[in-house]
């Protein structure tokens, strides 16, 4: 009997830790496939003649709830990734690491295609340059003589250069730390789980507007004041930052995400259509 309870016990400890593995899927914590889908079920299977009452019973209909919806973002994930032709490369290095030599020399045969080019110059082709050069106007009616206008040189001011926007009009270390202050407030106002859509916090009512904030957005990054999460599965892209600067990421070496801040994007921006 001591034995029964220690077993029930140990089996909806290890339905409730299922669990939680499975919510931190779902909410975007956790990769999909960190989940053995096999092994839980065996694990379900196991204990599930033990269960008599109505809550052990609840506790195991949750668990294959949660499963399915794990099953579920895995398929979508996959259906994503297949549509896109694209090839995990922990996949493939398993895959390649699986296959034999003389099947890795079949697929290469299979594979190669080796191109052979020919080039000589026929009696055509010299008839055809021949023509060409005739049928040209002379040099001097192509070149034709242009006046060209004077430029003068000077040193052109701050405030010139403000005027012109290529310079702002306070230092550049005061306008990113301004910068990561209105990111934090957005986040606070507007964001979630300490994070704010990337567009939303970029967007502005103008484009040029938005490419300067986008281009500062870079240095927040670049410099550890902020940082960029990216969900693959539904293509989201968001901004997070740091209560600090992290001054130790400036020491390694950083993997570049391009994001399109084209003209397209942000009028879909604009009419609600990308997040």
């Amino acid at each position: 009997m001591e034995t029964a309870k220690r077993s029930k016990a140990l089996g909806k400890e290890k339905l409730e830790r299922i669990i939680e593995m499975c919510i931190a899927i779902e909410t975007r914590t956790a990769d999909p496939f960190t989940l053995n889908i096999d092994e839980i079920i065996q694990v379900v299977k196991q204990y599930f003649p033990q269960w008599k009452d109505p809550e052990e019973l609840k506790l195991d209909a949750e668990t294959l709830h949660h499963l399915a919806t794990v099953i579920k973002l895995q398929s979508e994930w996959v259906k994503h990734r297949s549509t896109a032709l694209y090839t995990d490369p922990f996949l493939l290095e398993e895959k390649i690491l699986q296959m034999g030599k003389q099947e890795m020399v079949d697929v290469f045969l299979y594979a190669w295609s080796p191109l052979v080019e020919f080039e000589q110059i026929s009696l055509n082709t010299l008839t055809q340059g021949l023509l060409y050069w005739k049928a040209l106007a002379p040099i001097s009616d192509r070149w034709k003589d242009f006046d060209a206008a004077e430029v003068s040189n000077a040193v052109a001011s701050r405030d010139e250069l403000i005027k012109q926007r290529i310079l702002g009009d306070k230092e550049f270390a005061d306008e990113i730390n301004s910068y990561w202050q209105e990111l934090k407030d957005c986040v606070v106002k507007n964001g979630q789980d300490g994070k704010i859509s990337y567009w939303d916090f970029i967007g502005a009512d103008t484009y040029e507007q938005t490419v300067q904030r986008a281009f500062l957005t870079t240095f927040l990054v670049t410099y550890g004041y902020a940082t960029l999460e990216i969900d693959p599965l539904e293509e989201l892209v968001f901004i997070k930052p740091f209560e600090q600067p992290r001054t130790e990421i400036l020491k390694k070496q950083l993997n570049s995400v391009p994001i399109a801040v084209s003209f397209e994007n942000w009028l879909k921006w604009k009419r609600g259509e990308l997040d």
